[in-house]
This record gives structure tokens, C-alpha cells and sequence, in this order.
């Protein structure tokens, strides 16, 4: 007996072309995994029936909501920016939607509830969560597709050259004429912030700098707290020429103690960030950053949630590149210093 076309279900369409609704699901979720000939065959009756899959039906088969998970913990509303923009140009011509979900607290038990409850399609995490292998293996646990942004320890993540890109920005400064560079840090605890203070430290010893425990203060990525390990490294005598902070949040604070010391930047102090977040090109002078390409991690995590869950996913590092400001004052007969063949400029 002919089904009418507005009556065909996902198990009409898996009964008719002898396979099973997890395989009609991979190949209407395009997922690589199933072979030409069972897709050829599954498309065929899905023609002949004229079978249209809705959301709701797909969610149903998947046991999946069409949602993507942001998941963050509010400490860099930056590289959120950033990464929020870059996911949704992955989803485009998709039925996935994005959810942004703040942990606090008990990050754990939070994650597992807002898992059980909204089933999403799969999870992104930003750093510093996503430095906590127990949430990767919640996820695992719970049958969700975790995508981890930033560097992870155990390697599965989307990451980037932290260290040599570090301090490829600190040789720059070496060549315009700095030698007294102060770094600002991040937290202690965090893989990244410690990748970014190694690469700092590799290029004060190649080139025989002062890199002693004076010159460089830790901050917890806030702007805040950038305006206070400014105020002490404006205190080291003799007083850095340049500043390096290890997000743009921090360098803007940095900037701001600057101001309130009368000192006027770059003239007085050149002042870098990394990251390169849209705050970098909101203040003024705008400011030379470090562009970590957190929009197009974030496009490849959609990518890797799209594909299908029982793909394995494949190590991947970005490459971090120089933007060029007016946050930065060669010195002396330095003013035509070569930038990196690796940086964009940017006024």
C-alpha cells in the first residue's frame, strides 16, 4: 500500500529501504560515514515517498536537540564575541542553533544538568573550561559530541601556537628597540596563559633580556585586573618601555593605568595584546594584538559537531598571527624595524 507523501515517517522510509533509522539520520545529517551505495539506495526511496524530514522528527530520531552548546564561564567576553560570530556562519544552511550557556560554581553538575535536560547536538568549550578533562568526559559520558577550543593537555582540541607565538610578538619588540618588556599573565592554573608566558620567556633568553620575576604579574584575563599588574609593573625601575598582556582585556586595563600615571601611548609606553578580539580596534590608540583565530576555530567545532558523533576528532593547530596598531612606538633608530612576514597591519 502507497503511503501518502505528508504521512511518511523516518521508520516507513528505513522499513522501505531496509536499513535502520540511525542510518536514514546519518545520511539526512549528511555524516560521511555511510556508504554510496546504502545512500544511494536510502535517497532513492526518500524520492520515491517524498519524504520530508521536519526538525522535530530528525530531533526525535537523533534523541538530539538541534542545538550547539556554547558553553563558557564569563571570563573573556572577548573571545566569546568572537567565537559566538564564527559558529554561526558554521550553522548557516543548518537546522542547528546556538545556545550560550554560563557555568559557575559546581561547573561539573551544572554541565550534566543542562545536558539531561536540552540534550544538545553537541558542546563547544572555551578556555578555562575547556581545560577540564572531567567536562569532556561528562559529555562523553552522556553521548554528546564535545569540541574543546584552546589548548587541552591531552592534545583533542582545537588549539593554538601559543608559545612560538608569543614569542614571535616579543623578537618583534626586540627589533623595534625594546628591551625592557613587562608581561602581564594569565592565571596560573591555565594551560594557555602558561603556553603564552613560556613563549615570553624563550625569546627574553635568546636575545639575553632581563626576564626576572619583577617584570612579569599575573592576572586573572580581566580588565581589571590588567589595570592593577599595570600599576606595578609602571613601579619596576628602571620602568618597562613596553608591556605585553596575554589577552586584550588586561592590555586595556594596562592602558588605562597609563593614562591615570600621565603617560600617553605609544609615545611613552607601547602597549600589545593578544587575542585580537574586538575590543582591540574599540579603543584607543587601537590596539597591536596577537590574532589568535578563535571565529574560525569555532566555525571548524560546528563543522566537527555537524559531521556526526561517531567521527573521530582529528588534532588540529591554528597559526596566531601579528596585527599591526598604534598601540607601539619603535625606539630610537628602530622606526623602520621590519614587521613579521606573518603580520597584518592594521591602522
Amino acid at each position: 500500500m502507497q503511503i501518502p507523501p505528508s504521512r511518511v515517517t523516518i521508520n516507513d522510509v528505513a522499513r522501505l529501504a531496509g536499513v535502520s533509522t540511525k542510518t536514514i539520520s546519518r545520511i539526512i545529517n549528511q555524516s560521511p560515514l555511510v556508504g554510496e551505495e546504502t545512500r544511494a539506495r536510502v535517497e532513492a526511496v526518500i524520492a520515491e515517498t517524498g519524504f520530508v524530514p521536519s526538525a522535530q522528527a530528525r530531533a526525535l530520531a537523533l534523541r538530539r536537540n538541534f542545538i550547539v552548546a556554547l558553553v563558557h564561564d564569563g571570563s573573556d567576553r572577548g573571545i566569546m564575541e568572537a567565537v559566538e560570530a564564527g559558529m554561526l556562519r558554521g550553522m548557516e544552511g543548518s537546522d542547528l542553533s546556538l545556545v550560550l550557556r554560563p557555568l559557575q560554581g559546581n561547573v561539573a553538575a551544572h554541565l550534566r544538568a543542562f545536558v539531561d535536560q536540552h540534550r544538545p547536538s553537541g558542546v563547544v568549550l572555551l578556555p578555562p573550561l575547556s581545560e577540564m578533562d572531567e567536562l569532556a568526559r561528562l559529555c562523553e559520558d552522556m553521548d554528546t559530541r564535545c569540541v574543546r577550543l584552546g589548548k587541552v593537555r591531552d592534545g583533542h582540541g582545537l588549539g593554538c601556537d601559543d608559545r612560538p607565538a608569543m614569542a614571535v610578538l616579543i623578537a618583534w619588540l626586540v627589533r623595534l628597540g625594546h628591551r625592557r618588556i613587562g608581561l602581564v599573565g594569565g592565571p596560573e592554573s591555565s594551560l594557555t596563559a602558561q603556553q603564552r608566558e613560556l613563549g615570553y620567556l624563550d625569546a627574553m633568553a635568546d636575545h639575553d633580556l632581563d626576564r626576572g620575576p619583577s617584570l612579569i604579574v599575573s592576572g586573572d584575563n580581566s580588565f581589571e585586573s590588567g589595570i592593577e599588574a599595570g600599576r606595578l609593573l609602571l613601579e619596576v625601575s628602571p620602568r618597562p618601555t613596553a608591556i605585553v598582556a596575554c589577552n586584550d582585556e588586561m592590555a586595556a586595563g594596562v592602558m588605562q593605568t597609563a593614562g591615570r600615571a600621565g603617560l600617553t601611548v605609544p609615545d611613552d609606553l607601547s602597549i600589545v595584546g593578544f587575542d585580537d578580539t574586538p575590543l582591540a580596534e574599540r579603543i584607543w590608540p587601537p590596539l597591536t594584538s596577537m590574532r589568535v583565530p578563535w571565529a574560525e576555530m569555532a566555525r571548524e567545532a560546528v563543522s566537527i559537531i555537524r559531521a556526526a558523533a561517531e567521527q573521530p576528532q582529528a588534532d588540529r593547530a591554528f597559526t596566531a598571527e601579528l596585527v599591526v596598531r598604534n598601540s607601539v612606538l619603535p625606539l630610537g633608530d628602530q622606526a623602520g624595524a621590519a614587521v613579521p612576514s606573518s603580520a597584518a597591519q592594521s591602522g
